[in-house]
């Protein structure tokens, strides 16, 4: 069995510099270039590798989620940012496109390349 020393949550895009314009002043992260890609500091002192990828396709699923206390406030900054939260068939979600009351409160929204991310909020 492998010893880990370590561990970074990674994806593609298509257009790096939207990346780190996105990451960097809409969501406030500290962003870095590395081998082509972004290395991006989450909260907590996780990492993320965004990764160039000329055919990128977008995951179909939530590829990370960003924790917050006050998802209301979250929406709120966010879409002040021009952040558009998505509406998914099936979900009960209310007018700031929040969903309740099946778990944690969560909103999911794209970064520019189509990857979906969520704030949730849990407890």
């Amino acid at each position: 069995m492998p010893t880990f020393t370590g561990a970074f949550q990674g994806f593609s895009a298509n257009d790096i510099p939207a990346e780190k314009a996105f990451y960097a002043d809409t969501l406030g992260l500290t962003c870095h270039d590395a081998m082509g890609g972004l290395d991006v500091e989450l909260p907590g002192g996780a990492r993320l590798f965004i990764y160039p990828k000329d055919d990128h396709r977008a995951a179909t699923f939530t590829v990370l989620n960003f924790r917050v206390d006050d998802i209301d406030a979250a929406v709120d900054d966010l879409s002040a940012k021009a952040v558009t939260f998505q509406r998914y068939d099936g979900t009960e979600q209310d007018a700031k496109g929040i969903q309740r009351g099946y778990g944690p409160a969560i909103a999911w929204f794209e970064d520019p390349c189509g990857n979906i991310l969520s704030v949730i909020q849990e407890g």
